[in-house]
């Protein structure tokens, strides 16, 4: 079943409002069993191919955020979408990687794809020059 575009836009905003409060579980939630999540080319957790399934993300990318950023934080700028797609264009930021004592300020576009209401699809595009290493 194909959501509207105000939908999506809504199911993405109430996600990324879960990951602002901590709240892992609801985003898990909101996961295909079969989730593809890939990070951008070049990005430092990039593996080449997708992590699948809510468990390889929260290993290969939440547990990760946690471990190596002080005080990690998206900011979103802008909703575009076409039925059940859904893009956003923001900034991440943190204080510190832990291990480099650097800073992250980056842009991103983040694409979402769901089915049934359920994320099924993600795909990062970032500035992987400004990710320290």
């Amino acid at each position: 079943m194909t959501q509207t575009a105000a939908t999506s836009v809504e199911t993405i905003k109430a996600l990324y409002d879960a990951f602002a409060r901590g709240d892992v579980g609801t985003v898990l939630g909101a996961m295909d069993e079969a989730i593809k999540w890939s990070e951008a080319e070049g990005n430092p957790w990039y593996l080449g191919h997708p992590f699948v399934g809510p468990q390889q993300v929260v290993d290969g990318v939440f547990a990760r955020i946690g471990d190596e950023y002080e005080d990690f934080r998206l900011e979103l700028h802008r909703f575009l979408a076409d039925g059940d797609t859904v893009a956003v264009q923001g900034r991440y930021s943190a204080t510190s990687h832990r291990a480099t004592g650097r800073p992250l300020d980056a842009q991103f576009v983040h694409v979402w794809d769901l089915r049934n209401g359920k994320l099924v699809r993600f795909q990062q595009y970032t500035d992987t020059r400004q990710w320290p290493t």
